[in-house]
């Protein structure tokens, strides 16, 4: 290893800021030492959660609340445990209230799609847990609370309470997943064959990572969210560009994988010299859809431009944004075949939940994008206790929102139906 990496390593368990931009990043570092302290948390955590009664379990939580125990509860095959993502009418009508404890995970607590759905269904009195960081609004609900830690962003979350408290609701054994987390946590403190570094730089030197299945989502916002700004980053995308393999030969090495894969995103930052912890490009879409919310009626999301004419046009890759349903996720196959056939790197998200994992790179990474949102019937409205608008209007304010932010950015997009 070269005196330079080297040095990097130890500057970033130093925690010096100066190895990104110098701002604030090292108040954003405690997903470094979460594996062990969450091992010395475990057996109360354990305790606690065996308390808990249910027949299934509902997490509501949206990106680096979600994606992590989406990836465990897959890769595990716990058919009790759902994540709802989405703030889809038809999806949330299907979600059975009875003998389901809905946990409603938002580090700020003020998470808008997190807190309409939990409304919904305390409405219908259903049974919560909540997952916060102290002091939020969240916290004052009076619910069973656990706590997260303040020092870790979002989308490196997955070995806080985020990831681990799910964990132990599906019944997996929390202390053998931390345990690999530990030993790739220290690997990443090796000068010679250090896992999350050599990755890292590979990373850095790839403007197109493939990324597949379950685990590729929680990456996919990894590295997108981090590393998308400032003009440039790494595009996770599902057809083309270079593949790094995950080490998944057993399920419990998510948890060495996780942390190989955030310690590599801060390296990948630094190559890039960029802040791997901020995302600051995120809030336009969220502004646009709140000032399309106090307008008052739904906002439209009618059919806009020419699939056929943007493609024809090329690019450096294309997105395609879907704000369906999310069980009618097979049907926009169609489309993706008519983007795969331009032979460009491609990428498909699910809105609103991109919104929160790749939407900062389409609006703040590289230029050259071609984005394609495509809309299905949004059924009859929902209403969210507490709001003057229901689920079908917020879905469709996020939709004309994030359409509108992409385009004040002059990215190409158009608007389909399904």
């Amino acid at each position: 290893m070269s005196t330079t990496q080297a040095e990097l390593v130890d500057r970033i368990w130093s925690r010096d800021p100066s190895v990104w931009t110098g701002g604030d990043e090292a108040r954003w570092l405690g997903w470094l030492d979460e594996p062990v302290r969450m091992l010395e948390r475990v057996h109360g955590l354990l305790e606690a959660a065996s308390e808990l009664e249910y027949e299934r379990v509902c997490l509501l939580g949206m990106g680096g609340s979600s994606l992590a125990p989406l990836v465990l509860a897959r890769s595990f095959g716990v058919d009790r445990f759902e994540v709802l993502d989405t703030t889809h009418p038809s999806a949330i009508r299907r979600v059975d209230v009875e003998g389901t404890l809905f946990v409603a995970a938002s580090k700020s607590g003020t998470t808008l799609e997190t807190r309409s759905q939990l409304e919904h269904f305390r409405e219908q009195g259903a049974r919560f847990v909540v997952i916060t960081d102290p002091g939020s609004e969240l916290e004052g609900l009076g619910l069973r609370t656990f706590h997260g830690e303040p020092t870790i962003g979002g989308r490196y979350s997955a070995l806080s309470m985020f990831g681990v408290l799910p964990a132990a609701l599906m019944g997996l054994d929390v202390e053998r997943l931390l345990s690999r987390a530990e030993e790739m946590r220290q690997a990443c403190r090796l000068d010679e064959g250090n896992p999350g570094l050599e990755l890292g730089l590979a990373l850095a030197d790839a403007p197109f990572v493939q990324v597949e299945g379950v685990f590729g989502l929680w990456v996919e916002q990894l590295l997108a969210e981090s590393t998308g700004k400032q003009g440039q980053g790494i595009v996770p995308v599902r057809g083309g560009g270079e593949r790094f393999e995950p080490r998944l030969d057993d399920p419990y090495e998510l948890g060495q994988e996780f942390f190989r894969w955030e310690f590599a995103t801060a390296v990948a930052g630094s190559r890039l010299g960029i802040d791997p912890f901020d995302q600051p490009d995120v809030q336009a879409a969220k502004d646009r859809t709140n000032e399309l919310l106090a307008r008052g009626g739904e906002p439209s999301v009618e059919l806009d431009g020419d699939l056929d004419e943007l493609l024809a046009e090329g690019g450096a890759y294309v997105a395609v944004l879907a704000f369906v349903d999310p069980a009618r996720e097979r049907e926009l196959e169609p489309i993706v075949e008519r983007v795969r056939a331009t032979g460009l790197p491609y990428s498909v998200g699910l809105g609103p939940r991109y919104l929160h994992s790749t939407g900062q790179l389409h609006k703040g990474g590289p230029e050259g994008g071609l984005f394609v949102q495509v809309v299905d019937d949004l059924g009859e409205e929902l209403p969210i206790p507490g709001r003057p608008f229901g689920f079908r209007t917020l879905i469709a304010a996020q939709a004309a929102g994030d359409f509108e932010a992409l385009r004040e950015r002059g990215r190409k997009i158009v608007r389909v139906a399904l």
